[in-house]
């Protein structure tokens, strides 16, 4: 108060003295003086009413300087309206108004020195951290460069920024040089930088993984800030923040916005069953489903080690003595039979299935008696003690399928649909890509041959796949349930597909072990590349943001069940053929529907 209170005065002084150059008298100095006590005054009571001097704002912030910039124009019509009434002018009319802003100068450079003398002050010389360039001159960059200078013991040092905004190029920040931008990384490398550290909360996946390869092939070590998702709400950023870069950075995709409302509409107080529940997917969707409250959750699995892991995390122990768990295989169709009638479930999820590819494309057959046998075992319960909703859960590969693994799946989406038709409950299918961190998934392969000390196999350099983690794939599995329609298969968005050359050269890097990596060729049945929709498709998303909604024809369980007769004793070549019809015939006019059900009723008579 007392600074700002002699700027006033003295930048009226020095105003009046400007204006009335040879002109100045003692009674128009007098004059000055007391119109510029009057802008004190109004100055003091303003900034208290608006509690300026209470703290309100942090000194030579931007919420001061607006804060004080409109209080101090205030003060100075204040006191140009007195002068302007009396009669004759106390001075003359241009000096209120010069004077004001002659005072708001001197108060924000006040400011801004003290501001920048506490800075320095706070900046610890350690010589001994890291020397480490920061990819990213935006405000999270500029919080991170801060705290490495005024955290002690920082293992940490600012040697420079990097940045791909051409307006950022001569910036310097707590003074640290932006050096360039991306382009520019193996030039800034010679101020003997050991650490990238990628400052950028909105990198997209690809920013990266581009920034982090060319990082680690001029000798870099690279870490990451957490992106937007994890820093929401966070106010400061420090170099507690940083860490490696996980897998996940390079999945990048949209935050997950969940209806809770819609899912809680179908699931809580109801009887609920997931079969399969055992496995990674069926786990995770027994966890988050519990969380809703389900009259009953019902976990079907034919592995009792499954059920006995799964139960153990629901509730920290695990007797396998309650009837919330359930020893069935769904291949056995008059046990799951008995499992509807018996507990008579009104939403099911169905993530039983075989999902290894190349153990498939070996036994076709088991791919037959599960995916397909087992799926139609599963629908037609459903369907015979009227279940509400029915949640298939499907596979990218069923796109355009090439292996038997995406007949199979194929097959079980046409079978969903043709149940919808013929059932007054919801019967959808919902499809999307490889889940990180199942059993048997690339991360978990990659981490074990990495542990044993190497190679790391990879089929093609080229090859991709989409990912998701198993969180992210069971809640919006849950959510499309809440929004698909009947007959439906539903595509979650899985963000650009990642190469997995990638994938192998983060975790490599990330173990710092010295690991090849070697190509094995493409297996039968593998594409190079996956994709989400198969010809014909194109689905559009009138509800939720990553969730697409596409017809599938559908293909009745009575012709699957009266050809299986045919197939069941086939060689593998016969039953892969049968798969590959199934997945693309043109369905049955329904006289031959009606001709094909006799048959097989007219069978098991006999």
């Amino acid at each position: 108060m007392a600074y700002d209170g002699a700027a006033i005065v003295l930048a009226y002084l020095v105003f009046t003295l400007l204006r009335y150059e040879d002109g100045l008298t003692r009674d128009v100095a007098n004059s000055a003086i007391l119109l510029g006590l009057v802008a004190v005054l109004a100055q003091w009571g303003l900034g208290s009413l608006a509690r300026l001097y209470h703290g309100r704002t942090t000194v030579a912030s931007l919420d001061e300087t607006l804060f004080l910039s409109a209080i101090t124009a205030t003060a100075g019509m204040l006191a140009g309206l007195i002068n302007a009434v009396a009669d004759p002018f106390l001075v003359a009319r241009s000096v209120p108004f010069g004077g004001t802003f002659t005072a708001l100068f001197l108060m924000l450079l006040g400011r801004a020195i003290w501001r920048g003398y506490v800075r320095r002050a706070e900046v610890v010389v350690d010589e001994g951290g890291r020397a480490t360039l920061v990819y990213g001159a935006g405000d999270a960059g500029r919080q991170l460069v801060r705290s490495m200078l005024v955290t002690p013991g920082s293992d940490m040092r600012p040697v420079g920024f990097l940045d791909d905004d051409r307006w950022k190029q001569r910036l310097r920040v707590h003074g640290v040089s932006v050096l360039g931008g991306r382009g520019d990384l193996a030039a800034a490398s010679k101020t003997d930088a050991e650490l990238l550290v990628i400052a950028a909360p909105s990198a997209g996946p690809g920013l990266v993984r581009d920034v982090s390869n060319a990082a680690r092939e001029i000798g870099l070590a690279v870490k990451v800030l957490p992106g937007v998702g994890e820093m929401l709400g966070r106010r400061d950023i420090s170099i507690r923040d940083v860490r490696d870069i996980d897998v996940q950075d390079l999945l990048g995709r949209g935050a997950v916005e969940t209806d809770v409302a819609a899912i809680a509409g179908y699931v809580t107080g109801k009887r609920v069953l997931v079969t399969g529940a055992g496995g990674s997917i069926g786990s995770e969707l027994c966890r988050q489903l519990h969380t809703y409250g389900p009259a009953e959750l019902i976990m079907l699995d034919r592995d009792e080690s499954a059920l006995h892991a799964v139960q153990l995390a629901l509730h920290g122990k695990a007797l396998l003595d309650s009837s919330e768990v359930v020893l069935a295989d769904i291949r056995d169709r008059s046990a799951i039979d008995r499992v509807f009638l018996d507990r008579e479930p009104e939403v099911v999820f169905h993530a039983a299935a075989l999902k290894h590819l190349p153990m498939l494309e070996q036994y076709p057959s088991e791919a037959l008696k599960t995916n397909v046998l087992g799926t139609a075992n599963v629908l037609e319960a459903a369907a015979m003690v009227g279940v509400e909703r029915f949640v298939n859960i499907s596979t990218d590969k069923a796109a355009d399928p090439t292996s038997v693994l995406g007949y199979s799946k194929r097959v079980a989406e046409r079978l969903t649909a043709a149940i919808a038709a013929d059932t007054s409950g919801t019967y959808l299918s919902v499809r999307f890509g490889n889940v990180l961190g199942t059993r048997g998934s690339v991360l978990t392969s990659f981490a074990s041959q990495i542990a044993n000390g190497g190679p790391v196999t990879v089929t093609h350099p080229e090859v991709t796949r989409y990912f998701m983690t198993a969180q992210e794939a069971v809640q919006l599995v849950i959510q499309a349930a809440a929004i698909g329609d009947d007959g439906e298969v539903l595509i979650l968005d899985m963000g650009e597909p990642v190469r997995i050359l990638d994938v192998a050269k983060q975790l490599i890097a990330q173990s710092g072990s010295d690991v090849d990596i070697v190509f094995t060729g493409l297996r039968e049945g593998e594409k190079l590349h996956e994709h989400l929709y198969g010809s014909g498709e194109t689905g559009d998303r009138p509800v939720h943001p990553l969730v697409s909604h596409v017809s599938v024809p559908s293909l009745r369980i009575s012709r699957v069940r009266h050809e299986v007769t045919e197939t069941w004793n086939s060689p593998p070549e016969g039953v892969v053929d049968q798969l590959t019809t199934w997945s693309v015939a043109e369905e049955g006019t329904l006289a031959e529907e009606r001709e094909l059900m006799a048959r097989q009723w007219s069978g098991m008579e006999a």
